[in-house]
């Protein structure tokens, strides 16, 4: 799977398939993942899996799971159990923002 992401800077970047040293987003909010809560799971898992240690991603999630906390932290936390996570917010259009460091 690739995902296409933004930095922090808001310059779009293509995923070369290396892990990404940089600070990243993710847009895990489309309609198909509204209704696939486990496809927002393995999505959320593969950014952070693309994700260099000493880096972070930002998860932004569709409003219909409820707060990541409830569903996602403890599925990244399998795989990745040195991730931190720091809640951002609640978007405008009611997404969550989760960043996950490594």
């Amino acid at each position: 799977m690739k995902i296409e992401a933004e930095e922090d800077d808001g310059d779009l970047v293509e995923y070369s398939g290396e892990p990404r040293e940089y600070t990243w987003s993710v847009n895990l909010e489309l309609g198909e993942h509204g209704e696939d809560r486990e496809l927002v799971v393995e999505q959320a898992k593969e950014a952070v899996r693309q994700t260099s240690e000493g880096y972070f991603v930002n998860l932004v999630t569709h409003e219909r799971h409820g707060h990541p906390e409830s569903y996602l932290y403890s599925e990244i936390e399998q795989e990745f159990p040195e991730a931190d996570f720091t809640y951002v917010d609640q978007c405008g259009c009611g997404g969550y923002v989760v960043r996950v460091h490594r």
